[in-house]
């Protein structure tokens, strides 16, 4: 069987990861990684085995599909780039830093008949596959996301960085338009915002409350989600998720029962996950997992809401 040609554009952090796992599949030949770093793309080639080289251009014609991990301010170019040449694309999040740009690379893929899937890892965690059929009509959901100051990802905000990876799985679990969204937040440590709270009201009724920071003393990755007669933890971070529902009768006089099950959640590799979902679409001509009309309602969501932070740090700059 003729193997699939693959290739990662960045690697740095997470693009290093993505090119261990393409070349760990039998049924993928990993053609190159790309770097504008020479030092850290001969790492990276001597680890997994194959070329390195310093311009994404070189590899029109060599590759099937591509991961393209390299800085946000960059997605359109490149994705536009490979996509234009007939190449599949795994573009990391947040899809691209507009809308516009968003709209043309879906149109780009559309008209060739090309698979663009957005790296929304969070999508397969597993913690949240594992309870993902227990969620039905969510009437307020709760998500924090923080983490100790890192400069990789300060080039955009935290809304950008963080944030937009529970307003994607917000969307999934709450399929509906948004009615009205309040944020604020706070630049600390770069130029751009490094804490956000989002309040996010939607036309069928349910609320979303969305916490990031970067700039917080311990890392925590979890959501709650309500609904009637239950609500379900899930905890990113440490792959743990539990149902809490409404039992019989009552624990104490006028508080009712609850039934509390602990899931059992299997160990998975979300990154390698995201990468077999991405070449089976390609394989298969099918819709991938994460698609770019996801992507770009992801995007759509963190820009209001960046905005609406960005307002906040005017009004306080002026009332100095």
């Amino acid at each position: 069987m003729k193997r699939i040609r693959a290739a990662v554009i960045g690697v740095g952090y997470l693009g290093k990861f993505h090119a261990e796992k393409y070349a760990s599949l039998s049924d993928v030949e990993l053609v190159g990684v790309v770097d504008p770093d020479a030092v850290r793309a001969a790492e990276v080639s001597a680890a997994v085995g194959a070329p390195a080289f310093s311009d994404y251009r070189e590899l029109a014609g060599r590759v099937d599909l591509v991961s393209i991990v390299v800085p946000t301010r960059m997605h359109y170019e490149t994705a536009a780039f490979f996509l234009d040449k007939g190449i599949h694309v795994l573009l990391e999040k947040p899809i691209t830093t507009t809308v516009k740009e968003a709209v043309d690379l879906i149109s780009i893929a559309d008209r060739k008949g090309l698979v663009l899937q957005v790296g929304h890892l969070e999508r397969f965690n597993p913690a949240l596959e594992a309870v993902r059929n227990d969620i039905v009509h969510p009437g307020f959901i709760d998500a924090i996301r923080v983490a100790p100051y890192k400069p990789r990802g300060t080039d955009v905000s935290v809304v950008l960085d963080l944030m937009v990876h529970d307003l994607d799985i917000i969307n999934t679990l709450i399929n509906s338009k948004i009615a009205s969204i309040s944020a604020s937040g706070a630049s600390v440590f770069s130029s751009e915002p490094d804490i956000a709270n989002a309040r996010i009201e939607f036309v069928n009724g349910a609320t979303a409350n969305v916490t990031a920071s970067r700039i917080s003393p311990k890392s925590e990755r979890r959501m709650l989600v309500f609904q009637e007669d239950a609500y379900i933890s899930v905890d990113f971070q440490n792959r743990k998720s539990a149902i809490h529902r409404k039992g019989e009768g009552e624990s104490a006089p006028g508080v009712p029962a609850v039934i509390s099950q602990e899931i059992d959640v299997p160990q998975k590799d979300q990154i390698l996950a995201e990468i077999r979902a991405f070449i089976d679409s390609v394989k298969t001509k099918s819709t991938p997992a994460v698609t770019g009309t996801d992507g770009m309602r992801a995007l759509e969501v963190a820009l209001l809401i960046e905005e609406k932070v960005r307002e906040n740090l005017r009004l306080l700059g002026s009332s100095k």
